[in-house]
């Protein structure tokens, strides 16, 4: 009866995917795109960029608080009214972008967008994790993928409008926009019912459906938030610092020539980084399902701390300025699509979206960090303090995932299935013993 269920509609589960990923791309301007406005604000209103930065750590806190608050709705009301309301909201956050005229106004626009942005990330991340029990990594990460890429397409548009027709054209335009296009998309989706996905995976999952307030008195779950605090850091560092950084490196328009095309360093390393920040992440995802959750967490973050060290050191040439901010964003981006998929091996899928938001919450903890980097820089003078501490934090992250998370991760998996054949009576026991 499943696997009828399952065959009756073969292709619906790769139409959500579809649905998803673009979702996604179409809120990730919010927060990639974000970086191109720091400077144009600051020129006209001169409140510093460190002011400016806290509407970013807003978003950022706004946007991975609250979803584990929209991951139970969804749960409980499936997908379509969550990712209705939040085209809505990233639609009216960029218009009031737009009209902003005070920090107030500014932070307020950072809130709604960042609730917008979490529901419809939550959502699609959660829905991929239902639909693609048996290809968990490879389904988060290309879902993922469509917002780290969202914005590769729309860099150079949103850049030409800034100079021609100013931020608050830029703002009015992508807001309505992208805003239209969630709205649009939220009435195809839907939540997979019994018998519609597959059952086998090549990792070890639990059989056991974790609610998230099981979850959160597990040890894995609070190894995996600290590890993921510790990576979201660096990169969200490098996502909203970019163009400041190139500016004080003094390469930001200097010509860089690679493969015959030729661009700006910033321009160059802005669409590289975000093409690459998104195919990381069904590619680790892929290489996930394949050789583990934490052996591939170890290898990436391992990768990442070598990336920020080197961009450090010869981030001033402008070539290797895009050559190394790709590593890093590369080595970075696949976060969300490991996290995750652990989180649905570990805990189960039924309420993976809940469980999943509420570990994707350590994003909005290491956003807490970002305004930070400002500060630090303006005290040493150079950005190279800001870089080694998130390295670090990488190195720690990486030798965590083989030496503490896959041995506690192991022995609770254990646990679970050891207790659901103690709990599962023979196959040949009369029915009436086994009731008894």
């Amino acid at each position: 009866m499943a696997s009828a269920a399952h065959e009756s509609r073969p292709s619906n589960r790769w139409l959500q995917l579809v649905l998803g990923i673009v979702c996604m791309a179409m809120v990730a301007n919010l927060q990639y795109g974000w970086t191109l406005f720091v400077n144009p604000i600051d020129s006209k209103y001169h409140w510093g960029r460190a002011a400016i930065q806290v509407a970013f750590s807003i978003f950022v806190i706004t946007e991975t608080w609250l979803v584990p608050v929209e991951g139970w709705l969804v749960d409980r009301f499936g997908p379509r009214p969550m990712i209705l309301w939040g085209g809505i909201l990233v639609g009216v956050a960029w218009v009031m972008n737009a009209y902003a005229s005070s920090l107030a106004v500014l932070y307020v626009a950072a809130a709604l967008g960042g609730i917008g942005a979490g529901a419809v990330y939550g959502t699609c991340v959660g829905n991929a994790l239902k639909w693609f029990p048996d290809h968990r990594g490879f389904a988060a990460g290309i879902t993922a993928a469509g917002f780290g890429m969202g914005s590769a397409l729309t860099i150079l548009p949103i850049q030409a409008i800034i100079k021609g027709q100013g931020y608050e054209t830029a703002f009015l335009y992508f807001g309505i926009g992208q805003g239209l296009i969630v709205f649009l998309l939220s009435f195809g989706l839907a939540a997979p019912r019994k018998g519609e996905v597959p059952e086998v995976s090549k990792v070890l999952q639990t059989r056991r459906e974790y609610k998230w307030h099981e979850m959160a008195r597990t040890p894995s779950f609070w190894i995996m938030y600290a590890m993921f605090v510790m990576m979201a850091a660096g990169g969200l560092m490098a996502t909203a610092q970019l163009a400041p950084i190139a500016k004080d490196f003094k390469i930001a328009d200097i010509p860089v020539s690679i493969l015959g095309l030729t661009l700006p360093a910033l321009t160059f390393a802005l669409s590289i980084d975000r093409v690459l920040n998104g195919l990381t992440r069904p590619f680790f995802g892929w290489v996930s399902d394949h050789i583990g959750r934490e052996t591939t967490m170890f290898i990436a973050f391992g990768l990442e701390a070598v990336g920020i060290v080197a961009l450090a050191k010869m981030g001033h040439d402008p070539f290797w300025f895009v050559i190394l901010t790709g590593l890093v964003f590369f080595a970075w981006g696949e976060i969300y699509s490991l996290f995750p998929s652990t989180v649905g091996d570990t805990f189960g899928g039924k309420y993976a979206t809940t469980n999943a938001g509420l570990l994707y919450t350590a994003k909005g903890t290491a956003s807490l960090l970002v305004p930070f980097t400002s500060v630090i820089t303006t005290h040493t003078g150079s950005w190279h303090a800001a870089f080694y501490i998130a390295a670090c934090l990488n190195a720690i992250a990486a030798v965590m995932a083989l030496a503490v998370l896959k041995p506690v991760r192991t022995r609770m998996l254990a646990r679970d299935r050891a207790a659901e054949a103690a709990s599962t009576p023979p196959r040949n026991m009369p029915h009436a013993a086994a009731a008894d």
